[in-house]
């Protein structure tokens, strides 16, 4: 099976704007990001993506204030900025038999390793993924515009994700950036892209 390898501006804003609709898991506390890893840790292949609070002058640092994992079954928001990384996070990303599945990565290793030095192991970037196959247009919307059809928005991209309560819109959001991950990695899958 293949694929559009490019989209233009223009055919991006003509498909129909969707998003994750399904159930989300916001974990906030020690005891539920717990839970939710021992959730997650049951899947061998999740969608992954991460949120900073924005930063609009130079040289500030940006901090992670939420990760996103979404499974087969539902999509959690692990809201660490409460809890920093803990253990069982890291545990989780270190952990080689779960393949992690995200779009642009780098960033996020940079970010979550100010927070605390860990080695990355099982994350497959759909981004260099993609220029390996021979796309040229990269990235989330893109992505989802070539592969799935859709259009997915990115108005929450630059809200503060540290605020005391998420928005619909933002939770909406931040949900699917990490389904959209797991649903394009799917595709790959199923069209015999991933080895």
């Amino acid at each position: 099976m293949s694929f559009t390898k490019s989209i233009t501006k223009e055919e991006l804003m003509e498909l129909p704007l969707s998003g994750y609709k399904g159930k989300v898991v916001i974990a906030s506390t020690k005891e539920s990001i717990q839970k939710a890893m021992d959730e997650i840790n049951q899947f061998a292949v999740v969608g992954f993506d991460t949120e900073a609070r924005p930063t609009f002058k130079k040289g500030q640092i940006r901090y992670i204030s939420l990760i996103q994992i979404g499974t087969p079954e539902k999509v959690y928001l692990l809201r660490i900025m409460h809890t920093g990384l803990l253990p069982c996070i890291v545990d989780f990303m270190e952990n080689p038999e779960i393949t992690k599945v995200g779009i642009g990565l780098d960033d996020d290793f940079n970010l979550l390793n100010n927070l605390q030095p860990f080695n990355h192991q099982g994350f497959l970037d759909l981004n260099k993924k993609f220029v390996e196959i021979g796309a040229e247009k990269i990235g989330a919307r893109n992505l989802a515009g070539m592969i799935m059809g859709i259009r997915i928005s990115k108005s929450a991209q630059t809200s503060n994700w540290e605020v005391e309560q998420l928005t619909e819109k933002q939770i909406r959001y931040a949900a699917t950036d990490a389904w959209i991950c797991l649903e394009i990695f799917q595709k790959l899958d199923h069209w015999g892209y991933i080895e």
